[in-house]
């Protein structure tokens, strides 16, 4: 079964894309970055108006393709700078986003894992 969880490994796309890219387009932004789109990593891609995320992620046997497209409002992503390459995210920062939760005004609280 198909699913997004803590286990995975997220990776910002460092630029806008439009949001006319399939499955095909994606994967060779992915790879034309030496980054192993088999993994089973999974890689977002956001619109210039930052109202659609395209989330593309393989699974055993293929391409999972995700989409969320806002009515109103925009995502609120952390800055990059395209010259730095991919922008690794971490779960909880993924969930910000994607909740549409302020990420700038956001602060994690120190926790003990044992």
């Amino acid at each position: 079964m198909f699913g997004l969880n803590e286990s995975l490994n997220y990776y910002l796309y460092p630029g806008y894309i439009t949001m006319n890219k399939g499955i095909e387009m994606l994967y060779q932004l992915v790879s034309a970055d030496n980054l192993d789109v088999l993994s089973g990593d999974v890689y977002l891609f956001i619109s210039k108006r930052r109202d659609t995320i395209k989330i593309l992620r393989w699974e055993k046997d293929g391409f999972m393709l995700y989409q969320k497209r806002l009515e109103k409002g925009t995502f609120e992503i952390p800055r990059f700078k395209p010259r730095e390459g991919w922008l690794e995210l971490d779960w909880k920062l993924f969930i910000l986003i994607m909740a549409g939760v302020s990420i700038r005004s956001v602060k994690f609280n120190r926790r003990l894992y044992i």
